[in-house]
């Protein structure tokens, strides 16, 4: 029910927004939740996006739809809807490995605790700002869910390899799989943060991975000392198992949506290269 109580409470304005909450107050009719009455309501709004239902339930004397639900499992469930849906309008190599994994997940999230970081606290808003203007659901789910997630570095790397900028600039938070139950350990959802200019050296690691970026511009290569190929956000980045790549980070945050497909829990290494220092001087505009 917190879906359906979610997508009655789409914002207005938003083309097929009437639909859709039309279609999520079937759903809570078909539970008891809603009335005939205000199911009537949200079928008469649907063809107008920008009409709200809540001003016509008042002028019947209709009782007010349920406020959508709150809380830690809410938020999170949302944001796994959110990017679920997202991923699912991308093309790349790997989709039919990621909607696999997803349909594995199903909707369960990753639990423990929620933990803070320095990189989160600093960077996670101005990216969302960017996001708002592309992707404003995802952007809003996001936000929802930040004080719920559990923002950590990926600490595997030797300091002297991966370098201290990527070492101290980068934070990632799990949304799925990864400790989640049995069914889910082969697949991992998360958000990953970079801040601006930082450059994500060389590397590869055995799990195939999505990276579905949210903003951009960014740098990026798939094999040590090539040119840098710079990618507008929204252009999503398949990377095979053990494949080469880097990341120069641009002057917006870096926000992804990245999907391990299996393999989660197999160490990544940095591959040397020869120009990193001239890479990390760089500035992509």
């Amino acid at each position: 029910m917190d879906e359906a109580l979610r997508l009655l409470h789409t914002p207005l304005g938003i083309a097929g927004s009437g639909r859709v909450r039309y279609g999520a107050a079937m759903e809570l009719f078909r539970r008891d939740v809603m009335s005939e009455a205000q199911l009537d309501v949200y079928r008469e709004a649907s063809p107008f996006d920008a009409r709200d239902p809540a001003l016509l339930l008042a002028e019947r004397r209709l009782p007010p739809a349920l406020p959508p639900s709150t809380g830690r499992c809410a938020a999170m469930s949302a944001l796994f809807s959110e990017a679920r849906d997202y991923l699912g309008s991308l093309w790349h190599p790997g989709s039919a490995e990621v909607q696999a994994g997803l349909s594995r997940c199903a909707t369960e999230v990753t639990g423990g605790p929620a933990s803070s970081h320095p990189v989160a606290e600093r960077w996670l808003q101005p990216a969302l700002q960017q996001v708002e203007m592309t992707q404003p659901h995802l952007a809003r789910a996001i936000a929802a869910a930040a004080p719920h997630l559990a923002w950590i570095s990926y600490d595997l790397y030797p300091p002297k390899e991966i370098g201290d900028s990527f070492a101290e600039g980068h934070a990632f938070a799990p949304i799925a799989g990864g400790d989640a139950p049995l069914r889910a350990q082969e697949f991992e959802l998360g958000l990953f943060l970079i801040a601006p200019h930082v450059l994500y050296r060389d590397h590869c690691h055995p799990a195939p991975e999505l990276y579905a970026p949210l903003t951009g511009p960014h740098g990026w290569r798939f094999a040590p000392d090539r040119p840098l190929i710079i990618k507008p956000a929204g252009e999503p980045v398949w990377n095979p198992s053990l494949q080469p790549h880097l990341t120069k980070v641009g002057r917006t945050p870096f926000l992804c949506i990245f999907a391990w497909t299996r393999d989660v829990n197999a160490p990544a290494r940095v591959i040397p290269a020869g120009d990193w220092k001239e890479l990390e001087e760089r500035v992509i505009a």
